[in-house]
């Protein structure tokens, strides 16, 4: 590929093997880590991509995206068996809800059978079909984890986002898995998951308040992927990493100590046809200062996001998050919280837990952002994903697909951590990870991890 590489790392360390560099990796634990074993510790498992809802911003309802409906047939779920006696978690959900699954129970059921006893099985559910009798059969059934859909505490917001569904569903739901939790004995964990947007974010704290009043033990908290260009507008998070923000911090001291607002850079970078004042000099001069740094330190830095960056939103964003940590320490919830600014220092949890995303149809996958094919939002500009199937069961095992070559490869890429940080750079969209067809980012990787918002921390899911 051709094209400007001045802002980035083209860079293929071929050195060591992918043997040489597992040893090396090994040598640092005393176990062996979970993406190197024989099996895959944690299976995600999607039964279905049929849904009963049709949420404004569900992939599903994205023009062009390729997803098929299906259900899984028996004998995939079967292909996967030799895996379980290993597995430390199973999560029987995808793109559908595992609800409408009808053999569900009798997937738990088989899963509790083969696997560890400190293992766990849970899915997410928009809960629609949760009725008193569904509850005590997937508590018998032996469920260790089910996470409800709640993304709004006000009747209005909720409709919006999920339409529809009501709070009263989501609140009879709750009674439904107490009752059956009693009467089954069962130590079934009920939990509740938020996306945060600027639409509902105040109605976080509340909304945890309330969930853990109905019983709900934990909650994860998750930032907004936008499928169409139009929900970009509904983004919570600050797209600067939190290396960026903290030195553009001390820049921006620096500057209201000599009287000069930054925010007013390119305003004055387009008054080309009068001279400038001495004052528009100096911060003209003060950001040359701040980028030559940058550019010594190796930092990726998108002047435009950082100059136009929101910082009320940021510390009202930060102020909501501190009062749900408040919420749950005083509730007793257990709560998982995404960063509001990507995390500069990347890293995989599904790779690092040794993950395995198995499709409907059989396919097996790497990660959740890489499962279907889907275009999206990100960085503010269009981003075409496709997924990257390693084999499909049960046409293969999943020993073997899971230890063959290329897979094992790109988990090797992927625990190495050495990718571009693309929503700061000031080239994106680039010709690397915005094409329709991912070959390789600017540092030579194969793995299209660049761009994760999960590697960000900005997503969380149950896992």
């Amino acid at each position: 590929m051709s094209g400007p590489k001045s802002a980035c790392k083209v860079t293929a360390d071929s050195s060591l093997t992918d043997t040489a560099q597992a040893a090396s990796l090994s040598a640092l634990q005393p176990k062996v880590l979970p993406a190197l074993r024989e099996y895959p510790s944690r299976l995600f498992v999607e039964t279905t991509t049929r849904c009963n809802l049709k949420c404004r911003m569900c992939v599903k309802q994205t023009e062009g995206n390729c997803i098929v409906e299906g259900d899984m047939p028996p004998e995939v779920f079967a292909a996967l068996e030799p895996a379980l006696p290993t597995a430390e978690a199973l999560v029987l959900n995808g793109i559908g809800e595992p609800l409408i699954y009808r053999g569900l129970e009798k997937l738990i059921r088989r899963a509790k059978e083969l696997m560890p006893k400190d293992s766990w099985v849970g899915f997410q559910s928009n809960a629609l079909l949760l009725s008193e009798a569904r509850a005590v059969s997937l508590a018998e059934a032996g469920l260790d984890r089910i996470c409800l859909s709640m993304d709004a505490l006000n009747p209005d917001t909720f409709r919006m986002i999920r339409e529809g569904g009501e709070v009263a569903d989501l609140e009879k739901a709750f009674r439904a898995l107490t009752r059956a939790k009693a009467q089954t004995g069962s130590s079934l964990s009920i939990g509740v998951e938020f996306v945060v947007m600027r639409e509902n974010a105040l109605e976080l704290p509340d909304a945890l308040r309330w969930a853990a009043a109905k019983g709900v033990s934990f909650a994860i908290v998750s930032h907004l992927l936008p499928y169409e260009e139009q929900h970009t507008a509904s983004i919570a998070y600050d797209p600067n990493t939190d290396e960026a923000v903290q030195f553009f911090q001390l820049w921006q001291e620096r500057a209201e100590r000599e009287g000069l607002d930054l925010h007013r850079y390119f305003k004055i970078l387009v008054k080309y046809l009068r001279a400038r004042t001495p004052e528009e000099q100096r911060i003209v001069d003060l950001v040359q200062q701040m980028k030559d740094e940058a550019h010594e330190r190796g930092m990726f830095i998108h002047w435009n996001n950082l100059l136009a960056r929101d910082e009320a939103w940021a510390e009202e964003l930060g102020r909501i998050f501190a009062e749900a940590k408040a919420v749950a320490a005083e509730t007793g919830l257990d709560l998982q919280l995404p960063v509001i600014t990507p995390k500069s220092e990347r890293n995989c949890d599904f790779v690092d837990k040794g993950s395995a995303f198995i499709s409907w149809d059989g396919g097996v996958h790497n990660c959740y952002f890489l499962w279907h094919q889907f275009s999206c939002y990100s960085s503010k500009s269009k981003k075409y994903v496709k997924p990257k199937v390693f084999g499909k069961l049960p046409e293969q095992g999943i020993k073997e697909i899971w230890n063959s070559a290329e897979f094992r490869s790109y988990r090797m890429q992927v625990l190495g951590k050495e990718y571009p940080i693309c929503s700061n750079c000031n080239l994106v969209p680039c010709e690397y990870t915005y094409t329709e067809n991912f070959e390789q980012d600017c540092y030579a990787n194969t793995v299209a991890c660049g761009d994760c918002l999960w590697c960000m921390g900005l997503f969380s899911c149950l896992q």
